[in-house]
């Protein structure tokens, strides 16, 4: 048996035992599950920290959003009851506004936390200064850990839009994760913010067509929204100017 040190660049990896007649073709993808691997456990590691401060994820469409434009847009966020924590939940808002804020009690953190801890240690980096091999069975076992956790702190499930979900069910997206390599991904065309204004714009073009649709009449001819132009000028800071003679 001869032992492999896996490095990226110069930062060692993990240590690999394989038999001295391997070949390289069979080492190599081995070599790639048990990176991956890793890298699975990592990004579990940090979307379970944030479901333990802050809950489960929000619905795509409520994320980014305040307490008033939610309400003013009449949306619900339906697996908020459904996805409870065991023993209850606390309140701690989001700021990033990714999560619903309802998170599982100290007893519950802990669990999580503390799987959390022997996760990432199973698959360390220090385990190459220990001289511990890494394998696939020890990527699985710290897998396995993290989703016991999630099991016990929320019984009812998670949502399926929630990234831990996803994760464990190998339903992920990676779109974005691998910007080291090749062209940069394209910046958004539109801002976060405007995006948010024109989610509020459309919608109350919705709820202003409902009712004139009610009313049966003609005028929604003067309505603002009927104005194709109003939206640009909002964002633009020229909204009602008016012209005429000095």
């Amino acid at each position: 048996m001869v032992r492999l040190h896996v490095k990226r660049g110069d930062e060692s990896q993990f240590l690999l035992e394989a038999a001295c007649s391997a070949r390289i073709a069979e080492l190599a993808p081995l070599v790639a599950r048990i990176y991956n691997g890793r890298l699975k456990v990592q990004r579990l590691c940090s979307e379970m920290q944030e479901l333990a401060e802050h809950g489960v994820y929000l619905p795509l469409n409520m994320q980014g959003l305040t307490d008033e434009q939610i309400e003013e847009l009449k949306l619900k966020d339906e697996w908020a009851e459904k996805c409870v924590p065991s023993g209850g939940s606390v309140f701690k808002k989001d700021e990033i506004g990714r999560r619903n804020g309802h998170a599982p009690n100290e007893k519950m953190q802990q669990v999580i936390r503390k799987t959390i801890e022997e996760a990432k240690a199973l698959i360390s980096k220090k385990q190459v200064q220990a001289n511990v091999c890494l394998n696939l069975d020890m990527v699985k076992d710290a897998l396995d850990q993290l989703r016991g956790a999630v099991m016990i702190v929320y019984p009812m499930g998670l949502p399926p839009h929630d990234p831990v979900r996803m994760e464990l069910e190998d339903k992920e997206d990676l779109s974005g994760t691998h910007k080291g390599q090749g062209a940069p991904g394209r910046e958004p065309l539109i801002s976060h913010e405007e995006q948010k204004q024109m989610m509020l714009y459309y919608h109350k073009k919705q709820e202003e067509l409902k009712k004139l649709e009610e009313d049966d009449d003609d005028s929604f001819l003067n309505a603002e929204w009927a104005d194709s132009h109003a939206l640009k000028r909002q964002f633009h800071g020229v909204k009602d100017i008016k012209w005429g003679p000095r």
